[in-house]
């Protein structure tokens, strides 16, 4: 139960393009090697002594590093903790920081005048003031800024990624779900028979995918300079189409009333088989990014998102509930062997997601007996077979 008079915070990232003079890009790049060496410095001392934790490698190494780096005493603190983060993720490995990787700014190390755009950031050349460039959007996120912030050095620009509150809308409570299905073929398609189709996407990534590779098999400087220039726009693209999808999805639940329901498809990497000429089909394509997206956008409108068991929700009649292998008879075709009824296989998975997510919804109210309410007068529409 929430607890009254607390506002509940959603944190999301705003990116601001830095805009340094000469001198100050070289004193920026001097800050991140010098708390990148520093990492290395501790990461090795972590890694030799077994000792992962950050307060406990602050007492191992404070001194030494401030000392031969000539950092100061917040930057130092940074490092630690940069350091323990790291190895949260794995142990198994000596981790290893490049010379210009992100380095995280805590609130002292940078403060900001957003109505004049500047900011005034900690350097190894003392304390710099430079402008910053932003988009509207960014810019409205600033007013809620909080915590850290890391500062990114890509393509020979500097950025900082700062940590921003934004406040939640109220949660509702649906009698009923959107249920979305996830694929290749189709993006996602939903209960409501709504189709985003992954042509153009497939098309953009095989198109990238030769270009790499004719552009690696030549091995000339203007080939890798090409390469250079490519990098990250794929990806880019993917993110881009990630975020358009994500916003319709939670745009048509907020509009319904109705909530969301995805599959869970944590780790389906490592499940999913596929025959060679399709994995990099299979595995190029960003899942979690997409779920990210809906629940970030979700939670900010006060939509719930339900997880369900992603079992044989492609097999499941939605109709008479039977599963059989044989319903799915090829990628697109849906066809029960019990009673008859055939259709869009995505279209038929996704209904099976809503009517999971209806059974698995939290018990609030009338919420069980409306949820069977909704299920036994939802009708499917008119499909080839049905009786």
């Amino acid at each position: 139960m929430p607890i009254l008079g607390i506002k509940k915070l959603v944190k999301l990232i705003a990116q601001l393009k830095l805009q340094p003079s000469g001198e100050q890009r070289v004193s920026l790049k001097a800050t991140l090697e010098a708390a990148n060496t520093a990492c290395n410095f501790v990461s090795e001392i972590a890694w030799n002594r077994k000792t992962f934790g950050q307060f406990a490698l602050h007492k191992l190494a404070y001194s030494t590093i401030r000392k031969r780096f000539n950092i100061g005493a917040d930057v130092a603190v940074r490092v630690f903790a940069k350091v323990a983060d790291a190895y949260k993720l794995d142990r198994n490995i000596q981790r290893i920081f490049k010379r210009h990787a992100a380095f995280p700014f805590n609130d002292r190390l940078v403060s900001y005048k957003i109505d004049k755009r500047t900011v005034s950031i900690w350097t190894m050349d003392g304390r710099e003031k430079m402008p910053f460039v932003c988009g509207e959007k960014q810019a409205r996120l600033l007013a809620g800024l909080h915590g850290e912030c890391d500062l990114v050095y890509r393509k020979r620009e500097f950025y900082l990624h700062q940590v921003c509150d934004v406040e939640e809308s109220p949660m509702i409570d649906p009698d009923d779900f959107l249920g979305v299905d996830l694929g290749i073929a189709n993006i996602a398609v939903d209960s409501d028979g709504t189709m985003r189709q992954g042509k153009t996407v497939k098309a953009v990534r095989h198109h990238h995918r030769r270009l790499r590779q004719a552009l690696q098999k030549r091995q000339t400087d203007s080939a890798r300079r090409k390469l250079k220039k490519l990098s990250g726009k794929e990806r880019r693209f993917a993110t881009d189409v990630n975020h358009v999808i994500s916003k319709q999805v939670v745009k048509t639940a907020k509009d319904t009333g109705r909530g969301i329901a995805l599959e869970n498809l944590k780790g389906i990497r490592f499940r999913a088989t596929a025959r060679r000429s399709q994995r990099s089909t299979l595995h190029s394509w960003s899942f979690g990014q997409f779920r990210a997206f809906v629940e970030y956008k979700a939670t900010l409108a006060g939509i719930p998102v339900e997880f369900v068991d992603p079992r044989n929700t492609s097999r499941t009649c939605p109709n008479c509930g039977h599963i059989a292998k044989a319903n799915r008879k090829t990628q697109s075709l849906f066809s029960c062997v019990r009673c008859g009824i055939s259709g869009l296989a995505d279209h038929f998975a996704a209904l099976e997601i809503r009517r999971r997510a209806l059974v698995n919804a939290p018990i609030v109210g009338m919420r069980v007996n409306q949820s069977f309410f909704a299920l036994s007068t939802y009708k499917l529409p008119a499909l080839a077979g049905s009786n």
